[in-house]
């Protein structure tokens, strides 16, 4: 089996990336995983620890969205394979972003998401190379990727 680095695009406040690890080491799929960072404070500070304290909270999201679009960016681009997955739970802006970027850098890109997503979610349907609605499909097409 070949190994595969899987950049990991959602939302990150729910454990689907634990789900989707677990779902792929069942199925003895070989992956390193890339993604934003999981630890919801320390994305929201990196901003100020790396820059210092900004003036106000404009430039405190932007100067910590500036730092994690970097890490974003050299991660995406060294992936193999994207996956980028809407949950039904919460406002998902980041999530169609690195998807878009995903398909923009010629990245492969799964898309998983709930049926009721269909219409709202359509043109990076279009887009990607797969849409799937649970995570299980998506390992399974992963594991398909690499036997």
């Amino acid at each position: 089996m070949t190994s595969l680095t899987i950049y990991l695009a959602g939302e990150i406040h729910s454990d689907w990336r634990d789900q989707l690890r677990e779902a792929l080491n069942q199925l003895e799929v070989d992956a390193d995983f890339l993604g934003p960072q999981e630890e919801h404070a320390r994305s929201d500070d990196i901003g100020e620890l790396i820059l210092g304290e900004q003036p106000n909270e404009r430039y405190r999201d932007l100067m910590g969205a500036s730092v994690n679009t970097l890490r974003t960016r050299v991660h995406m681009r060294t992936a193999d394979l994207a996956v980028a997955c809407f949950t039904d739970k919460y406002r998902q802006w980041n999530t169609a972003s690195d998807a878009g970027a995903a398909v923009a850098h010629g990245i492969p890109l799964i898309l998983v998401r709930p049926q009721e997503f269909i219409h709202a979610l359509k043109e990076l349907d279009a887009q990607a190379d797969l849409t799937v609605e649970t995570l299980d499909q998506a390992a399974r097409a992963i594991a398909y990727i690499v036997e």
